[in-house]
């Protein structure tokens, strides 16, 4: 069973930075594509970012690209989500996601496996 721990949210002023850190149990994490998604109260959840397990391709939804950037570290079973220049439409649960395969999902039902969830707060 793979377990996902995310940590990293906080409460943060618009135009500031957090970096949200996923931790994956067990020893096969790079066979795994990983993704980070959200959901802010009354809306559905949404794609944020995905990464290939081999690190080679990444995938941005329109609304991140060029503020967040997915990462991932093998060796530590992690992968990252650094996000720069924070919007108050940013401010959602911030969840991590995974999936044993060779492409990029970018939909949620492309995952089954799921973290708790990070609150991250945006304020004006």
């Amino acid at each position: 069973q793979v377990q996902l721990v995310e940590s990293g949210g906080g409460l943060v002023q618009a135009g500031g930075s957090l970096r949200l850190s996923c931790a994956v149990s067990g020893r096969t994490f790079s066979r795994y594509a990983m993704g980070w998604f959200r959901q802010a109260p009354g809306k559905e959840r949404e794609f944020v970012a995905a990464i290939s397990r081999s690190d080679e391709n990444t995938d941005y939804s329109d609304s991140v690209k060029g503020r967040f950037t997915i990462s991932r570290d093998n060796a530590k079973n992690t992968v990252y989500l650094q996000m720069n220049s924070l919007k108050t439409e940013d401010t959602a649960v911030y969840y991590c996601a995974a999936r044993l395969t060779v492409v990029v999902p970018t939909s949620a039902r492309g995952y089954n496996y799921w973290g708790q969830g990070t609150q991250v707060t945006v304020s004006s």
